[in-house]
């Protein structure tokens, strides 16, 4: 899967936070500052294009939801930097965030105890 850009994630958060919409929905729930729409079409019509969204034609526009879940992406993004940054080894991810007091020992307390307690 392709890294997407900033610009093509933070339209992707949208489109996720709203499920589906049209291009002026997914600027209304953008942060402040917007991109101009025309900026926005671009980005959606490029993930249309890389198959992170879908298209429907409605009337003279049309409807976009995406392809691809939230979670799945985070899951490849994540497995792509582990293995871009720390050579495949989330222990040394937690352990540069340990050092770098990014993560307290509550935190790594809750992340062991989701390990040894997984829900199902």
């Amino acid at each position: 899967m392709e890294k997407l850009s900033v610009q093509e994630e933070e339209a992707m958060q949208a489109v996720w936070q709203l499920g589906e919409g049209f291009i002026k929905d997914f600027l209304d729930v953008m942060p402040e500052p917007k991109p101009p729409y025309t900026t926005l079409a671009s980005t959606i019509k490029n993930l249309e294009r890389k198959e992170f969204l879908s298209a429907e034609k409605m009337g003279n526009s049309f409807r976009y939801k995406a392809a691809i879940k939230e979670e799945e992406y985070k899951k490849r993004f994540m497995s792509g930097f582990v293995s871009d940054y720390f050579e495949n080894s989330y222990k040394d991810l937690v352990t540069f965030f340990a050092k770098n007091k990014k993560i307290s020992a509550s935190e790594l307390k809750e992340i062991i105890n989701l390990i040894e307690n997984p829900k199902s």
